[in-house]
């Protein structure tokens, strides 16, 4: 299950789900035009992909 925490305040978020299909989203990154890498969570179905959380105005993390 991926997990995703606030390393500034320690909330965390688990379990998300696709809209879609149910399944549980996975983590996962891409990789920009501009040759930066954005986290996000991945439908293991193919339905997408959402940008990863954030909290406190940074992206939260995901230990892989």
């Amino acid at each position: 299950m991926s997990a995703y925490t606030c390393e500034k305040c320690g909330m965390g978020v688990a379990g998300m789900t696709c809209a879609k299909c149910g399944k549980e989203l996975v983590h996962g990154s891409i990789t920009k035009a501009d040759g930066t890498t954005v986290h996000v969570s991945k439908c293991p179905g193919g339905c997408g992909m959402i940008k990863s959380p954030m909290c406190c105005g940074a992206d939260m993390s995901c230990p892989v």
